[in-house]
Protein backbone atom coordinates (compact mmCIF):
# COMPACT_ATOMS: atom_id res chain seq x y z
CA UNK A 1 0.00 0.00 0.00
CA UNK A 2 1.33 3.21 -1.13
CA UNK A 3 2.49 5.70 1.92
CA UNK A 4 1.49 8.92 -0.26
CA UNK A 5 -1.62 10.58 -1.25
CA UNK A 6 -2.56 11.96 -4.90
CA UNK A 7 -3.06 15.66 -4.85
CA UNK A 8 -4.84 16.86 -7.83
CA UNK A 9 -2.88 18.86 -10.96
CA UNK A 10 -3.72 22.18 -11.52
CA UNK A 11 -2.73 25.52 -13.47
CA UNK A 12 0.15 26.97 -11.70
CA UNK A 13 0.97 23.30 -10.21
CA UNK A 14 4.37 24.29 -8.68
CA UNK A 15 2.59 26.98 -6.53
CA UNK A 16 -1.03 25.62 -6.17
CA UNK A 17 -0.30 21.58 -5.84
CA UNK A 18 3.64 21.67 -4.78
CA UNK A 19 6.35 22.86 -2.39
CA UNK A 20 8.65 23.44 -5.03
CA UNK A 21 12.45 25.09 -4.02
CA UNK A 22 13.21 27.63 -6.67
CA UNK A 23 15.34 30.69 -6.95
CA UNK A 24 14.45 34.08 -6.63
CA UNK A 25 15.79 36.51 -9.09
CA UNK A 26 15.12 39.54 -10.54
CA UNK A 27 14.64 40.25 -14.02
CA UNK A 28 15.88 43.57 -15.40
CA UNK A 29 14.73 44.53 -19.20
CA UNK A 30 14.42 47.79 -21.06
CA UNK A 31 10.77 49.50 -21.98
CA UNK A 32 10.37 51.67 -25.10
CA UNK A 33 11.56 54.75 -23.49
CA UNK A 34 15.11 53.05 -22.68
CA UNK A 35 14.22 52.97 -19.08
CA UNK A 36 15.05 49.52 -16.48
CA UNK A 37 11.75 47.61 -15.49
CA UNK A 38 12.12 45.01 -12.55
CA UNK A 39 10.04 41.96 -12.11
CA UNK A 40 10.79 38.87 -9.99
CA UNK A 41 10.98 35.39 -11.22
CA UNK A 42 11.79 31.54 -10.28
CA UNK A 43 10.72 29.69 -13.31
CA UNK A 44 14.63 30.52 -14.16
CA UNK A 45 16.68 27.56 -14.46
CA UNK A 46 20.40 26.55 -16.68
CA UNK A 47 19.08 25.43 -20.12
CA UNK A 48 22.28 25.20 -22.75
CA UNK A 49 24.89 23.98 -20.57
CA UNK A 50 27.48 22.39 -22.88
CA UNK A 51 28.55 21.22 -26.38
CA UNK A 52 26.95 24.06 -27.71
CA UNK A 53 28.15 27.37 -29.32
CA UNK A 54 26.61 29.14 -26.60
CA UNK A 55 25.66 28.80 -22.70
CA UNK A 56 21.59 29.60 -22.19
CA UNK A 57 19.46 30.00 -19.49
CA UNK A 58 15.87 29.49 -19.85
CA UNK A 59 12.84 31.64 -18.49
CA UNK A 60 9.14 30.55 -18.41
CA UNK A 61 6.69 33.56 -17.84
CA UNK A 62 3.12 35.10 -18.47
CA UNK A 63 3.41 36.20 -22.24
CA UNK A 64 1.47 39.51 -21.34
CA UNK A 65 4.11 40.59 -18.15
CA UNK A 66 6.48 43.50 -18.94
CA UNK A 67 9.24 41.22 -19.11
CA UNK A 68 8.10 39.35 -22.03
CA UNK A 69 6.83 42.02 -23.44
CA UNK A 70 9.71 43.78 -23.47
CA UNK A 71 11.41 40.77 -24.34
CA UNK A 72 10.04 40.73 -27.19
CA UNK A 73 10.31 44.00 -27.94
CA UNK A 74 14.39 44.01 -28.35
CA UNK A 75 15.53 41.02 -26.46
CA UNK A 76 17.60 41.96 -23.88
CA UNK A 77 17.75 40.82 -20.05
CA UNK A 78 19.42 40.89 -17.24
CA UNK A 79 18.86 37.89 -14.24
CA UNK A 80 19.93 39.62 -10.93
CA UNK A 81 20.57 37.15 -8.11
CA UNK A 82 19.33 39.12 -4.46
CA UNK A 83 20.68 38.33 -1.42
CA UNK A 84 18.36 36.18 1.23
CA UNK A 85 17.96 39.49 3.28
CA UNK A 86 14.15 40.01 4.19
CA UNK A 87 13.77 43.55 3.26
CA UNK A 88 14.69 42.43 -0.40
CA UNK A 89 12.36 39.78 -0.27
CA UNK A 90 10.00 42.16 0.27
CA UNK A 91 11.31 44.37 -2.68
CA UNK A 92 10.63 41.25 -4.63
CA UNK A 93 6.77 40.61 -3.47
CA UNK A 94 6.15 44.43 -4.00
CA UNK A 95 7.31 43.94 -7.45
CA UNK A 96 5.39 41.03 -8.22
CA UNK A 97 1.80 42.15 -8.90
CA UNK A 98 0.37 41.23 -12.28
CA UNK A 99 -0.64 44.46 -14.38
CA UNK A 100 1.94 46.99 -12.84
CA UNK A 101 3.02 48.90 -15.27
CA UNK A 102 6.80 50.39 -15.01
CA UNK A 103 5.75 54.04 -14.66
CA UNK A 104 3.84 53.00 -11.60
CA UNK A 105 5.55 50.81 -9.74
CA UNK A 106 9.28 51.89 -10.22
CA UNK A 107 9.15 55.39 -8.65
CA UNK A 108 9.05 53.12 -5.40
CA UNK A 109 11.29 50.59 -6.23
CA UNK A 110 13.90 50.17 -3.46
CA UNK A 111 15.98 48.92 -5.55
CA UNK A 112 19.68 50.77 -6.80
CA UNK A 113 20.65 50.44 -10.30
CA UNK A 114 23.81 50.66 -12.03
CA UNK A 115 25.10 50.66 -15.71
CA UNK A 116 25.87 47.14 -16.99
CA UNK A 117 29.01 46.24 -17.73
CA UNK A 118 28.39 45.46 -21.18
CA UNK A 119 26.66 48.58 -21.56
CA UNK A 120 29.80 50.29 -20.53
CA UNK A 121 32.05 47.68 -22.82
CA UNK A 122 30.10 48.35 -25.89
CA UNK A 123 28.34 51.31 -25.31
CA UNK A 124 24.95 49.13 -26.48
CA UNK A 125 21.99 50.31 -24.22
CA UNK A 126 21.49 47.13 -21.80
CA UNK A 127 19.17 46.74 -18.93
CA UNK A 128 20.37 48.09 -15.47
CA UNK A 129 21.48 45.69 -13.01
CA UNK A 130 20.65 45.61 -9.04
CA UNK A 131 23.91 47.32 -7.37
CA UNK A 132 23.05 45.24 -4.34
CA UNK A 133 22.74 41.95 -6.44
CA UNK A 134 25.78 38.88 -5.65
CA UNK A 135 25.85 37.73 -9.17
CA UNK A 136 24.02 38.70 -12.72
CA UNK A 137 23.92 36.93 -16.23
CA UNK A 138 23.65 39.62 -19.04
CA UNK A 139 21.52 37.82 -21.67
CA UNK A 140 19.84 38.33 -24.78
CA UNK A 141 17.04 36.24 -26.02
CA UNK A 142 17.61 33.96 -29.17
CA UNK A 143 14.59 34.40 -31.14
CA UNK A 144 15.81 32.70 -34.28
CA UNK A 145 15.21 29.31 -31.96
CA UNK A 146 12.01 27.11 -33.00
CA UNK A 147 11.16 30.14 -35.16
CA UNK A 148 10.28 32.73 -32.74
CA UNK A 149 11.68 35.51 -34.12
CA UNK A 150 8.33 36.87 -36.15
CA UNK A 151 6.89 37.13 -32.46
CA UNK A 152 5.29 40.49 -32.02
CA UNK A 153 4.87 42.50 -28.84
CA UNK A 154 1.51 44.65 -27.74
CA UNK A 155 -0.99 40.98 -27.61
CA UNK A 156 -1.56 41.72 -23.92
CA UNK A 157 -5.58 39.75 -23.47
CA UNK A 158 -3.88 36.25 -24.94
CA UNK A 159 -2.04 35.04 -27.78
CA UNK A 160 -3.95 33.00 -30.79
CA UNK A 161 -2.44 29.88 -32.14
CA UNK A 162 -0.37 27.80 -33.64
CA UNK A 163 2.28 28.24 -30.55
CA UNK A 164 5.85 27.10 -31.03
CA UNK A 165 6.87 24.27 -28.59
CA UNK A 166 10.06 25.74 -26.37
CA UNK A 167 11.10 29.50 -27.81
CA UNK A 168 8.78 32.44 -28.01
CA UNK A 169 4.89 32.12 -27.25
CA UNK A 170 4.14 28.73 -26.59
CA UNK A 171 0.79 28.87 -25.17
CA UNK A 172 -2.30 31.50 -24.77
CA UNK A 173 -0.66 32.87 -21.92
CA UNK A 174 2.53 31.66 -21.90
CA UNK A 175 5.86 32.59 -23.08
CA UNK A 176 9.53 30.51 -22.89
CA UNK A 177 12.72 33.01 -23.35
CA UNK A 178 15.92 31.15 -24.19
CA UNK A 179 18.44 33.25 -23.45
CA UNK A 180 22.20 33.59 -24.53
CA UNK A 181 24.52 34.40 -21.53
CA UNK A 182 26.54 36.87 -22.53
CA UNK A 183 28.59 37.90 -19.15
CA UNK A 184 28.16 36.94 -15.77
CA UNK A 185 28.90 39.46 -13.26
CA UNK A 186 29.45 38.83 -9.65
CA UNK A 187 30.80 40.53 -6.63
CA UNK A 188 34.48 40.19 -6.13
CA UNK A 189 34.02 38.63 -2.77
CA UNK A 190 32.27 35.19 -4.22
CA UNK A 191 34.15 35.50 -7.62
CA UNK A 192 37.87 35.36 -6.12
CA UNK A 193 36.02 32.01 -3.97
CA UNK A 194 35.47 30.31 -7.33
CA UNK A 195 38.62 30.95 -8.58
CA UNK A 196 40.70 29.89 -5.35
CA UNK A 197 38.66 27.55 -4.44
CA UNK A 198 35.65 27.65 -2.18
CA UNK A 199 34.64 26.81 1.44
CA UNK A 200 31.32 26.28 3.30
CA UNK A 201 31.23 29.98 5.04
CA UNK A 202 31.97 31.50 1.14
CA UNK A 203 28.57 30.59 -0.79
CA UNK A 204 26.01 33.51 -0.96
CA UNK A 205 23.36 33.73 0.89
CA UNK A 206 20.58 33.73 -1.86
CA UNK A 207 16.66 33.23 -0.93
CA UNK A 208 14.82 30.11 -1.86
CA UNK A 209 11.14 30.41 -2.80
CA UNK A 210 9.00 27.47 -2.18
CA UNK A 211 6.89 27.38 -4.54
CA UNK A 212 3.90 27.13 -2.94
CA UNK A 213 1.66 30.20 -2.19
CA UNK A 214 -1.63 31.07 -0.81
CA UNK A 215 -3.98 33.74 -1.29
CA UNK A 216 -1.96 35.47 1.41
CA UNK A 217 1.58 35.31 1.06
CA UNK A 218 4.75 33.94 -0.45
CA UNK A 219 6.94 31.68 1.32
CA UNK A 220 10.26 31.61 1.21
CA UNK A 221 13.49 29.87 3.19
CA UNK A 222 16.77 31.51 4.44
CA UNK A 223 20.06 30.22 3.69
CA UNK A 224 21.53 27.59 6.91
CA UNK A 225 25.05 27.10 6.96
CA UNK A 226 26.13 24.70 4.27
CA UNK A 227 27.12 21.03 5.00
CA UNK A 228 29.69 19.86 2.60
CA UNK A 229 29.47 15.73 1.32
CA UNK A 230 32.87 14.39 -0.66
CA UNK A 231 32.20 13.32 -3.35
CA UNK A 232 32.63 9.11 -4.07
CA UNK A 233 35.90 8.32 -6.13
CA UNK A 234 35.59 6.10 -8.91
CA UNK A 235 38.91 5.64 -10.41
CA UNK A 236 38.31 3.81 -13.99
CA UNK A 237 40.55 1.11 -15.08
CA UNK A 238 43.99 1.61 -16.63
CA UNK A 239 42.78 -0.53 -19.44
CA UNK A 240 38.99 1.20 -19.48
CA UNK A 241 40.76 4.21 -20.58
CA UNK A 242 42.61 2.62 -22.96
CA UNK A 243 39.96 1.40 -25.07
CA UNK A 244 38.69 5.00 -24.96
CA UNK A 245 41.86 6.81 -26.24
CA UNK A 246 43.03 4.26 -28.93
CA UNK A 247 39.15 5.58 -30.34
CA UNK A 248 40.46 9.24 -30.30
CA UNK A 249 42.59 8.80 -32.82
CA UNK A 250 44.30 6.68 -35.10
CA UNK A 251 47.72 8.30 -35.21
CA UNK A 252 48.41 10.01 -31.65
CA UNK A 253 48.57 7.99 -29.05
CA UNK A 254 49.52 8.00 -25.02
CA UNK A 255 51.70 6.24 -22.83
CA UNK A 256 50.17 4.38 -19.47
CA UNK A 257 51.50 6.99 -17.80
CA UNK A 258 49.88 9.69 -19.60
CA UNK A 259 46.50 7.74 -18.99
CA UNK A 260 47.08 7.48 -15.59
CA UNK A 261 46.24 11.23 -15.49
CA UNK A 262 42.79 10.81 -16.53
CA UNK A 263 42.15 7.92 -14.46
CA UNK A 264 39.25 9.81 -12.25
CA UNK A 265 38.03 11.74 -15.04
CA UNK A 266 33.99 11.30 -14.92
CA UNK A 267 33.39 8.42 -17.97
CA UNK A 268 30.95 10.77 -19.81
CA UNK A 269 33.64 13.71 -19.61
CA UNK A 270 36.32 11.39 -20.84
CA UNK A 271 36.26 11.40 -24.74
CA UNK A 272 36.46 15.16 -24.60
CA UNK A 273 39.17 15.21 -22.36
CA UNK A 274 41.53 12.82 -24.75
CA UNK A 275 40.23 14.95 -27.76
CA UNK A 276 41.31 18.01 -26.30
CA UNK A 277 44.98 16.46 -25.64
CA UNK A 278 44.89 14.82 -29.47
CA UNK A 279 44.29 18.39 -30.30
CA UNK A 280 47.12 19.53 -28.50
CA UNK A 281 49.21 17.00 -29.79
CA UNK A 282 48.67 17.52 -33.23
CA UNK A 283 49.20 21.55 -32.83
CA UNK A 284 52.33 20.45 -32.10
CA UNK A 285 53.47 17.21 -33.56
CA UNK A 286 53.46 15.52 -30.66
CA UNK A 287 52.86 11.33 -31.77
CA UNK A 288 52.72 10.00 -28.17
CA UNK A 289 51.81 11.92 -25.39
CA UNK A 290 53.60 11.23 -22.20
CA UNK A 291 53.26 12.23 -18.53
CA UNK A 292 55.12 15.33 -19.24
CA UNK A 293 52.85 16.11 -21.97
CA UNK A 294 49.86 15.51 -20.04
CA UNK A 295 51.66 18.25 -17.44
CA UNK A 296 52.31 21.00 -19.94
CA UNK A 297 48.36 20.17 -21.23
CA UNK A 298 47.05 20.37 -17.94
CA UNK A 299 48.77 24.18 -17.15
CA UNK A 300 47.94 25.21 -20.39
CA UNK A 301 43.81 24.57 -19.49
CA UNK A 302 44.59 26.50 -15.85
CA UNK A 303 46.29 29.45 -17.29
CA UNK A 304 43.35 29.64 -20.04
CA UNK A 305 40.54 29.17 -17.34
CA UNK A 306 41.88 32.14 -15.11
CA UNK A 307 42.31 34.22 -17.99
CA UNK A 308 39.21 33.23 -18.64
CA UNK A 309 37.55 34.16 -15.62
CA UNK A 310 39.51 37.72 -15.33
CA UNK A 311 37.60 39.11 -18.26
Amino acid sequence: MSSFENLRIVDNFYQTSLFFPMPTVIISTLCDDGKTTLGPYSLVQPYYVAGKDFYAMLLSCRNSSNTAQNILKNGKVALNFIPDDPKYFKEAVKLSWPGDKPEDKMPNCQFKLENSLLQEETGEVRPQVLSDAIEVIECTWVRTLDGAENDQPGILTGYEPPYHDFNGITSKFGAHFILKIDKILMKKKYRDAIINGVRAKDFPSLPVDYGYRDSKNFWFHRKARLRAELLPVREASLESVRYAAERVDDKVKFTDGALKTVLNVPRVFLPLVLKGCVDWAKENNVDLITEEHMKIINDKRAKEKKEKDKK
